[in-house]
């Protein structure tokens, strides 16, 4: 039922996890996907590799999103190399694993945060919106701490937060033309980025407290954002879907 063919995609952070199963999702609905990584340069180039065998062009380009320079370049290059841009993700982003109360969390813990998860989707959105010429989709992967906030991680559930407040502006402006801006809060997600807190917390316990039973896959994530990119949610902006098996209600 979703048919993305001949649309041109950026999916950041799309190395692994999320951003990589979205990258193939998109690819599989008949788009063209640039993946923006950072580090893992063997992971980029398998799902770049993956992206083609669909019969789909790809390409992956390094960088530091939370530098201006780095963002406004991978936005170029994939405008550049795909002919243009319809759509835009905004995956990439840390989760500081380690629980600091706020009276010892330092001040570099929470610039990097912020640099990471806030300066690097303002840097790469402002691009985004530079690059589409007529009409598109951007969706933003907030987190479910973003609305309800997390203890320990007051860092983190700001910069979500944040996030949320930022595709609803963009929605009332970009809508004239017809830019729809969407975020997708995920609960917890089997990917290699919470690894550490599933071991310490214990898989089955965490499993235990969401009401479906079970952690998301990174599919189940990317499968609603294909989804806000597709001509079916075509009268959806400025919307938080929630993916988090019923842990979160909102609404």
């Amino acid at each position: 039922m979703i048919d993305l063919a001949g649309k041109r995609a950026v999916v950041t952070g799309g190395s692994r996890g999320i951003g990589a199963a979205t990258a193939i999702q998109l690819a599989r609905a008949g788009a063209d996907v640039c993946i923006g990584y950072r580090q893992r340069s063997t992971e980029a180039n398998d799902v770049v590799r993956h992206i083609r065998d669909l019969g789909r062009r790809a390409m992956a380009v390094p960088g530091d999103l939370s530098r201006r320079e780095d963002a406004e370049r991978l936005l170029a290059t994939a405008g550049q190399e795909l002919g243009g841009l319809e759509i835009f993700i905004g995956n990439a982003g840390i989760w500081p694993s380690d629980a600091v109360a706020i009276e010892t969390m330092d001040d570099e813990r929470w610039a990097r945060t912020m640099r990471e998860n806030v300066d690097s989707v303002f840097f790469t959105t402002r691009a985004a919106a530079r690059t589409m010429a007529s009409g598109g989709r951007i969706v933003l992967v907030s987190s479910t701490a973003g609305q309800r906030g997390e203890s320990f991680h007051a860092d983190y559930a700001a910069s979500k937060g944040a996030m949320i407040s930022y595709v609803k502006s963009l929605a009332i402006e970009l809508a004239p033309r017809d830019i729809t801006v969407n975020a997708v809060a995920p609960g917890w997600v089997d990917t290699e980025m919470v690894t550490p807190a599933l071991a310490a917390g214990g898989r089955d316990a965490i499993a235990a407290t969401i009401p479906l039973q079970r952690l998301a896959t990174a599919d189940d994530i990317a499968g609603p954002i294909v989804f806000l990119c597709s001509p079916l949610a075509r009268h959806i902006t400025g919307e938080v879907l929630n993916v988090n098996g019923g842990s979160v209600l909102c609404g």
